[in-house]
C-alpha cells in the first residue's frame, strides 16, 4: 500500500502510459527487479534512440557488473526469432548508439519518463537516483538532433556502466551538458548513487546519501558546460584512437 501511494506521488516511479508518450522523451525501463535501469530517447513513431554494449563483449569480468551491463541488451529475440518492428538487419546491432522499437526497448519492463527541472527539494525526496535531475531540458527537436546524430556516429565512445552508460547518453542528448573541459560524462544518478552508498557508510547521517547525490547532479554543477554533438562526437573519435595506438 505504501509503495502504490508513493508511485501516485512520483517519489517511487515516474511510470506513464504510451500514450502519453512525446517525441523528446527520455525513457528508462528497470531492469532485474529494479537493480538497473536503461535509458534511451523516444523520437516518436515507436521508435527509441539508446546507447548499450554488445552480448558478450562485456562478459567475463567475473563481478556483478556482468549481470548489470547484460541487463542493458536490447530484446532483439535474436537471429532465429527477429522483432517484426525493428527489422532482420537490427537484430544484429546491438554495440553502441542504437536504434530499436519501443517493445525491444522496454524487453517487458515498465515504461517511465526521467524528469527534469526538479526542485532540489524533490530531487532529495526521490527514493532512487536515476529518475530525476534540476538540470533544465533543451527543446525536443534539438534533443532528437543529438540522438540522430550520435546514432549517425555511433559516437558516444565505449560503454561503461559508471563512467559512460546509457543514462549518460540521455541526459547529453537531452541537457548538451558534460562536466568541465575534459568533457567528463559518468554523472547519471545511477553512477552516483552507488557512489553515494559508498560514501554514507562513512558518514551518520541517513540523508548524507541524498545529499551526495544531490551535489554531483549535473544540474547543480558549476563546472557543467555545454558541448555542441559534433564537438563531444570528435572527442571521443579522438580518445578511441589514442587508446588504439597506446
Amino acid at each position: 500500500m505504501e509503495s502504490i501511494l508513493l508511485e501516485k506521488i512520483g517519489l517511487f516511479s515516474n511510470k506513464i502510459s504510451k500514450d502519453d508518450l512525446k517525441p523528446g522523451d527520455h525513457i528508462y525501463s528497470w531492469r532485474n527487479a529494479y537493480i538497473y535501469s536503461h535509458h534511451g530517447i523516444y523520437i516518436g513513431d515507436g521508435k527509441v534512440i539508446h546507447f548499450t554494449r554488445g552480448g558478450g563483449l562485456e562478459i567475463g569480468t567475473g563481478t556483478f557488473l556482468d549481470k548489470l551491463i547484460v541487463s542493458s541488451i536490447t530484446n532483439h529475440g535474436g537471429d532465429n526469432n527477429p522483432c517484426p518492428n525493428c527489422g532482420g538487419k537490427q537484430s544484429n546491432n546491438t554495440h553502441g548508439v542504437i536504434s530499436s522499437c519501443l517493445d525491444c526497448f522496454l524487453s517487458g519492463g515498465d515504461l517511465l519518463r526521467f524528469e527534469y527541472s526538479v526542485s532540489p527539494a524533490l530531487f532529495m525526496a526521490k527514493l532512487r537516483g536515476g529518475t530525476c535531475t534540476t538540470a533544465a531540458s533543451d527543446p525536443s527537436d534539438e534533443v532528437i538532433s543529438r540522438a540522430e546524430f550520435l546514432l549517425l556516429r555511433n559516437g558516444f565512445g565505449e560503454y561503461h556502466v559508471f563512467e559512460n552508460n546509457c543514462e549518460d547518453f540521455a541526459m547529453y542528448c537531452k541537457t548538451g551538458l558534460v562536466v568541465g573541459r575534459s568533457y567528463v560524462l559518468g554523472r547519471s544518478g545511477q553512477a552516483n548513487s552507488v557512489s553515494a552508498v559508498a560514501c554514507v557508510a562513512r558518514v551518520v547521517s541517513p540523508w548524507a546519501s541524498n545529499a551526495i547525490r544531490l551535489c554531483s547532479d549535473i544540474g547543480m554543477r558549476s563546472d557543467a558546460v555545454k558541448v555542441p554533438v559534433e564537438s563531444l562526437v570528435a572527442r571521443f573519435n579522438q580518445t578511441d584512437a589514442s587508446a588504439k595506438e597506446s
